[in-house]
Formats: structure tokens, sequence, C-alpha cells
């Protein structure tokens, strides 16, 4: 029976190793919105279920770390002859001396910390990829939808080309440019498709998904989003994962250094025992201490290394500081270039464009205009919609930043 359990379980590991040791998120099959997707990812991420897993074992270290240490007990006999030996039994109970047990204890505590602020910074950073991923979708389908109106554009541009040279009223050359024209397009079309599809796939992997089951992504990419004033994103930055991160990780290395100080004072051990001499027929109680003398190793190395440990945290914590101060400046500029981008292209650029082509293909229809007039102008407006487009998906880009660095939601 049991060789049967293993051999079906050495058949199931394969599978179960290749998904991360996890079982795939139920994911709709229907429209994903934002929240579902973030909801996913927080229950079926691989990367933030083992950084809960490390988070458990820790409390083992902090229940280790409390445990004084075990006692011995030795038995020594002198001469093998029955009625002359003695045999000595001896209980020795090491007794730690100057903290050791509350400043190791201290340090586990301190480890627990670093693992819990690791395990926000990884959240922060496992939102800020399901948003970026989400909204690189949603853009996606925004691309391909664009791709396929521009093909259709392209595909009644040659054929009413087609039948006004059927018609004779402009040169067969300008048929053979709308039929370039249309092709051209349909390779944007299956660019477009190819990158949806890309698209699809990263965002599913965040929950473990190998193929992508949700029918589209489900939100308005127009909405251009806000941000809280300056101020208040920088008295957030005290907060952020990655400074409680590098707060964490000094006091850890403060607590490590204050347990190689304990043990510069050296334990004692306690015996006790019973020594029964055959000889004289008795048995004596045996009392003794042991001490270890520090001539030599006062752990003087270990304490000075910790030291040292304890200013590079100081300085990590400080260069971590300006590190995301500037961050955070760089991604709320990224976020005000891109809405002011996407706002100019709503209000005027792309409305511009879209008159533009109306004229061109209503001149075009009465005579007034050739077909590279109307080519140019299409041109033109597919690239006005196209950089919208981009704008919106920067802007939604810089405040998913903000939230990586913040770890919160904007």
């Amino acid at each position: 029976m049991y060789k049967y359990v293993l051999s079906l379980y050495m058949a199931a590991w394969p599978a179960f190793a290749l998904a991360g040791g996890s079982v795939p998120a139920s994911e709709p099959t229907g429209p994903l919105t934002l929240e579902a997707a973030l909801a996913l990812a927080a229950d079926a991420n691989a990367d933030l279920s083992a950084a809960r897993h490390e988070l458990l074992a820790v409390d083992g270290a902090v229940q280790q770390a409390g445990l004084p240490p075990n006692p011995s007990l030795s038995v020594e006999r002198v001469d093998t002859r029955r009625d002359a030996r003695e045999t000595t039994f001896l209980l020795s109970q090491p007794l730690e001396l100057g903290g050791k047990r509350q400043a190791r204890v201290q340090a586990a505590q301190r480890e627990r910390d670093s693992a819990s602020a690791q395990l926000g910074a990884r959240k922060a950073d496992i939102r800020a990829d399901v948003i970026d991923g989400w909204f690189a979708v949603l853009a996606a389908q925004e691309q391909l939808r664009l791709a396929q109106e521009a093909s259709e554009l392209a595909q009644r541009a040659a054929a009413a080309t087609g039948r006004r040279v059927v018609a004779g009223k402009v040169s067969p050359v300008e048929e053979t440019r709308a039929r370039v024209a249309a092709s051209t397009v349909q390779l944007d079309l299956l660019r477009a498709r190819s990158t949806l599809a890309i698209a699809r796939k990263k965002l599913a992997a965040m929950w473990g998904n190998p193929a992508p089951r949700f029918e589209k992504a489900d939100g308005d990419l127009d909405t251009l989003p806000s941000l809280p004033d300056q101020a208040l994103l920088h008295h957030r930055l005290a907060q952020a994962p990655g400074m409680a991160l590098a707060r964490s990780e000094l006091d850890r290395r403060q607590a490590l250094a204050r347990v190689e100080l304990t043990r510069r004072m050296p334990d004692i051990t306690l015996n006790v025992g019973s020594k029964r001499s055959e000889e004289l027929g008795r048995s004596q109680a045996v009392f003794g201490i042991s001490v270890p003398l520090p001539f030599f190793d006062r752990n003087q190395g270990a304490v000075l290394e910790t030291a040292r440990r304890v200013d590079k945290a100081r300085d990590e914590l400080s260069s971590t500081a300006l590190r995301l101060d500037a961050e955070l400046a760089q991604a709320r500029e990224d976020f005000d270039v891109a809405r002011q981008q996407a706002l100019a292209l709503r209000s005027e650029i792309v409305p511009g464009a879209q008159s533009a082509y109306a004229a061109a293909s209503t001149g075009f229809d009465y005579g007034k205009f050739g077909f590279l007039d109307v080519l140019d102008a299409q041109r033109t407006l597919l690239q006005a919609k196209s950089q919208y487009l981009n704008a919106l998906a920067e802007a939604h880009r810089a405040k998913s930043a903000i939230g990586r660095i913040l770890g919160e939601d904007q």
C-alpha cells in the first residue's frame, strides 16, 4: 500500500512543482475587472505565497530562540572490577548569563518584523504589477480596436479607389497605392493582436494561470487618474514599504549586535550528581561548577562585525530614503506629463485630426482631393488616436509606480 501511494505521489509531483506548488486561481471566463484581477493575484500569486511562508517560518525561529539549553547526563566508571569500581552519575545544566536569551528572542522578533516588511513590499510590487498588466491589456484592446478601425477604413478607401478607376476618374496607380496601404494596415492589425495576446498571458501569469481564460479587461481607459497633492505624497513616503523594510533591517542588525555583545560574558555550567564506590560501599554527592576562561576568545571579532553591519544598515536606510524620494518625484513628473499630453490630445489634436480626415474623405468622394490626401489624413488621425492611448496608458503606469513606492492605492 505504501509503495502504491508513493508511486501516485511521485507521478503527481512534476505537475505540482510546475505550477509552483499552488493551485491556479479560479479565473472568470467573462470580463475581468481590475478589482477581480487584484483579488486573484492576492490569493494565488506564488511570490506572495512564498513571502507568507517565510513569515510563518520566522515564527518558528522566535519560538526556538526562547528555549533554554538542554541539560546533559554523563556516566563515568573507574576500574572494571566489580568490587573496586567507582561509578559517577553527573547531571550538567548550562546557565546563560548576561541576558543572552532575551537578546536572542529580541533578534528573532526583529527578524520577524523584517519578514513582515518584506511581505508588505512584495504586496506593493504585486499590486503594481497587476495594475500595470491590467491596463496593458486594456490599452492593447483599444489598440486592436483602433487597428481594426484602420483596416476597415483602408478597405473602404481601396474599394472606393477601385470604383473611381473603373469610372476613369483616377489612375490605376492610385488603386495600387490603396491596396498597398490596406495591406500595411493588415500587418498593424496582426501586431496588435499579438500584443494583446502577450499582455493577456502576462496578466494571467500573476495568479498562476499559464493560459488566460478571461474574455477581456473590463474598464474605462479613457478616464484619467488623479493624485493627491505633492505634500501629502511626501508625507506618506515615510511609511512606504521600502522605508519600512530598511528600518526593519536596521533594527534587526542592532538586535544581532546586542546578541554578540551578550556572548562576551561566559556562561557557567552547574554539575550535580552522585559517586558510588563499591570498594567503600557508599555513595557521595557530587557538586561542581565550570566556567570558561575568556583569555583569547572574547567574541571581539563578531562584535566588531555586527557593529559595522549596523553602520551599513544605517547608511542603507539613508540611501533608501533619498532613492525613494527621487523615484517618487520622477513618477509624479511622468504622471503630470502624461496627463497633460492626454488632455491636449483629447481636447485638440484628436478632434482636429478627425475633422481633417472627414473633410479629406468628403473631398475625395467629390473628386476635390486625391487619394494621397485621404491616406495622409487617415494616417494622421490614427497616429493621434494611438498617441492618446499611449498617453492614457502612461498616466496609469505612472500612478501604479507611485502606488508601488508608497504601498497603497492612490
